[in-house]
């Protein structure tokens, strides 16, 4: 296995946004690509993570390989990466050998480990509304709310999508309406609600790291996905469970 990647910010970006939620990982890699579907601890979240063998430079692979790896290790390793080094990852003698040559050579070598963590399937979701917006309005919504509370709704209502919350004495609510840079494309008349953690939330919308656009998909009490992706390059999906509303 010789996989090379002329721009190393794709992996560690995605990698160090994964190791909020995820402490070690199983990496599928096939020839259509490097693929991750982890929940965190507390299966709560999930993330769905591929980088297309069409963003590698070289994409030597014979066979399909899994890869346990622990990402805070990973994590620090590939902070390593200038922006203009081209990054190589080789599997040999049970190590993974990351090699990122700019105006040096530099390796690193870090131990395979054996994830005692099951094959995790992405759930069959329906979503009747989808929110489709830039990055930027999701993460300063999600800002706005987290000064009051802990846990946030997010309210579909016909032509208006209402994020809201509530703490003990303040209140937040941001409306976010169709525009050029938000399309709201719905199946249903109803009003939709769920409420999520913020907590996680602030970590999810990490992925503006990587994509300036975000697709949200809501239902009523629901879990949440968030979507973001770079066209013939990549994608990082997220799923969140609800709150539910006794809490």
């Amino acid at each position: 296995m010789k996989l090379t990647l002329a721009e190393p910010k794709y992996f560690k970006d995605s990698v160090s946004i994964i190791s909020e939620l995820v402490n070690e990982a199983k990496f599928k890699i096939t020839a259509n690509g490097i693929e991750l579907v982890a929940m965190d601890p507390a299966n709560v979240a999930m993330v769905v993570f591929k980088l297309l063998s069409s963003a590698f430079a070289e994409y030597e692979l014979k066979n399909d390989v899994v890869l346990g790896i622990n990402l805070i290790n990973l994590k620090h390793v590939l902070r390593r990466a200038k922006p203009t080094d081209v990054m190589t990852l080789e599997l040999e003698n049970g190590k993974l050998h990351v090699q990122f040559r700019g105006n040096s050579i530099r390796r690193f070598s870090l131990p395979i480990i054996e994830s005692e963590e099951k094959e995790q399937k992405v759930p069959e979701l329906v979503f009747p509304v989808q929110i489709k917006t830039t990055s930027t309005v999701l993460n300063e919504a999600v800002e706005d709310v987290d000064v009051v509370a802990e846990s946030v709704s997010f309210i579909a209502e016909p032509g208006v999508f209402v994020i809201n919350a509530e703490g003990d004495l303040s209140k937040a609510k941001i409306e976010i309406k169709p525009s050029e840079e938000t399309k709201i494309i719905s199946d249903s008349d109803e009003t939709l609600k769920a409420r999520y953690s913020i907590e996680y939330l602030k970590k999810m919308i990490n992925g503006s790291k990587l994509s300036e656009n975000v697709t949200i998909s809501l239902n009523k009490d629901y879990p949440l996905k968030l979507d973001y992706k770079i066209i013939d390059k990549l994608s990082l999906t997220f799923i969140l469970a609800p709150r539910v509303e006794n809490e």
